[in-house]
């Protein structure tokens, strides 16, 4: 029991937070953050991945991924940002679509969750069954049953995409260093 003078003083103290009632401050996202990216909502609940692409066909070929936010959102990611604002003007009558920056608190809270998986879509490289039944073969210990002018068009198409490489480093380097491109 506390000893002293507590008689007829009474006193009640307020919170200083109201917890009750807080809310969660809007993800901020700017238009910078990232370009190459929009949602797309407002579609029925039934829509599939496939459904999403057929939207968005045209650009599958330039680099197009999609990203679900719930079962009515979903992120758009493209290979540009110029590709992503072109995408904005498409008008579909199932899908209604928006800059991230006017998106919903859901569609921007998974944006920033998963920031690394939302760089921009790349094509896959040109690739090569070479390697795979090289190692194949040696450790089945077979002959190969790939002629000679097989095998050889197939080390010219590797050599050739290796100084395709090379050229388009080159090139990239000398353009990030101000070099005159004419003389290449």
């Amino acid at each position: 029991m506390l000893s002293g003078n507590t008689k007829g003083r009474e006193s009640t103290q307020e919170p200083r937070f109201d917890y009750y009632n807080h809310e969660v401050p809007d993800i901020d996202l700017s238009d910078c953050e990232f370009p190459h990216v929009i949602e797309i909502y407002d579609f029925p609940q039934e829509f599939r991945t496939e459904d999403l692409l057929r939207v968005f066909c045209s650009y599958q070929k330039k680099g197009f991924d999609i990203k679900w936010v719930d079962d009515t959102h979903a992120l758009g990611v493209f290979s540009s940002p110029i590709t992503a604002r072109d995408a904005l003007g498409i008008k579909h009558t199932m899908v209604k679509i928006r800059p991230l920056s006017q998106a919903t608190r859901a569609a921007k809270a998974k944006a920033r969750a998963y920031a690394e998986f939302l760089q921009p879509a790349k094509e896959r490289p040109e690739t090569s069954a070479a390697l795979a039944r090289r190692l194949v073969i040696s450790a089945l210990g077979v002959r190969s049953k790939q002629s000679k002018t097989e095998r050889e068009a197939e080390l010219k198409k590797l050599q050739e995409a290796r100084e395709r490489k090379r050229l388009e480093a080159k090139q990239r380097e000398d353009i990030w260093e101000g070099r005159d491109q004419s003389a290449v």
